[in-house]
């Protein structure tokens, strides 16, 4: 008795599901397909394929400056958003060791000096005794040995000094081009060392009114872009502003992370409103094809299949998927082909394009029966008369 019961209750269920199928299959295929679905026309107009990644805003030129001497910061002149002149001076180390290494060495170039005399005076007498034959030609070679040498550590003690006195200039260090200071890194009182590479101090961008944006494209989009092309570009400090930019170079060097490579391309900017400030996120867009005047078909209507087409055979035509439509990021797939429904006297009715470039929301249509005006389906509307989807729970 319980294995007829299960039988029975097994027939039971599979026959309302049955029903419920029937009875959905009537209710829409009875429904108006002028009030099922959702259409557009298909309109000529103008289509432009991009290429988008995300970039970092930098000025054109960013200076480091750095010293070449050891010390104390004992002055600082400039602070953050400070504009400097050439020359001008940026901080002062203390410079208490580099001039008295300084003034040691000018005492040695005195103490050269005197030698040096006293060498001259000694081969000048040596040569007039020589000529008298008062002194052997030996001892005038000697004072002229002695002479050469005095001139030689003149020379040495005299390049000492020029370094130490060069040393001591570089205790204040200079703006080397005109800019704005981005970046200070030292405080009053810290110990800069430059024993063994020369540390940064401050950070000078020489003109915030060009800058320049720096992305990474991928592999796939890097072979559509060329030097010279428009760019577009948001930033989040102005979320509802488009900013406009120029492909100013490619950089061949790649680079390559989980297996996914990228190339560097810089966007050239203008900032003449200094709007843009270092550091900030760009979103960059690149218009890579453009078609004007061009048959359109909207993205959604390739994505659209209606439920009787997914019922029928994959052979039959009006089933084949549109492998050439356009997916929700913009891109176009491999194929150039697809399918899309137009409304024509009441009827749904499938039609074959051949598909162009395509952006975030139409594509191009270059071939195929798709006429401009046709009534293209791009969704079914929902509203009272859709049967639930929850009917065969409800036989539980």
């Amino acid at each position: 008795m319980k294995t007829k019961g299960k039988l029975l209750l097994g027939v039971l269920i599979l026959a309302g599901l049955a029903g419920a199928g029937a009875w959905y299959l009537g209710v829409r295929g009875e429904q108006d397909p002028e009030k099922r679905y959702r259409t557009m026309p298909a309109e000529r107009g103008e289509v432009t394929q991009t290429v988008s990644a995300n970039g970092t805003l930098n000025p054109v030129v960013l200076i480091s400056v750095g010293t070449q001497v050891s010390g104390t910061v004992k002055k600082l002149y400039v602070d953050f958003n400070d504009k400097v002149k050439a020359g001008q001076p940026l901080l002062e180390l203390d410079d208490a060791l580099v001039s008295a290494s300084e003034r040691q060495s000018a005492a040695t170039v005195a103490n050269a000096r005197a030698s040096l005399d006293l060498a001259q005076a000694n081969e000048a007498r040596m040569k007039a005794l020589l000529a008298q034959e008062f002194v052997s030609k030996q001892e005038y070679d000697q004072a002229s040995q002695v002479l050469k040498s005095a001139r030689a550590q003149l020379a040495q003690a005299q390049a000492q000094n020029s370094r130490d006195q060069a040393n001591l200039g570089f205790t204040v260090i200079r703006s080397p081009v005109d800019g704005v200071v981005i970046d200070r890194v030292v405080d009053l009182g810290q110990t800069v060392a430059a024993s063994f590479q020369t540390p940064t101090l401050i950070k000078i961008a020489r003109d915030l009114a060009e800058m320049r944006i720096d992305t990474s494209f991928a592999e796939a989009d890097i072979g559509s872009i060329r030097e010279g092309q428009k760019a577009k570009f948001t930033v989040d400090a102005f979320p509802n502003r488009n900013f406009d930019g120029v492909v100013q170079q490619i950089r061949l060097n790649p680079t390559t992370q989980q297996n996914v490579v990228t190339y560097n391309v810089r966007i050239s900017v203008a900032n003449p409103d200094h709007l843009l400030l270092p550091g900030m996120t760009a979103y960059v867009t690149i218009g890579v094809q453009q078609r004007q005047d061009v048959l359109l078909v909207p993205n959604a209507a390739l994505r659209f299949k209606p439920a009787e087409a997914v019922d029928k055979k994959p052979d039959s035509p009006a089933a084949t998927p549109p492998a050439g439509a356009a997916g929700k990021n913009g891109k176009k797939r491999d194929s150039q082909r697809a399918t899309v429904y137009v409304l024509a006297d009441g009827k749904l009715q499938p039609v074959s394009v051949q598909l162009g470039i395509t952006d975030s929301r139409n594509t191009e249509v270059v071939g195929g029966e798709l006429t401009a005006g046709a009534r293209i389906v791009v969704g079914e509307n929902s509203n009272g008369s859709k049967p639930p989807s929850s009917v065969g729970m409800r036989m539980f």
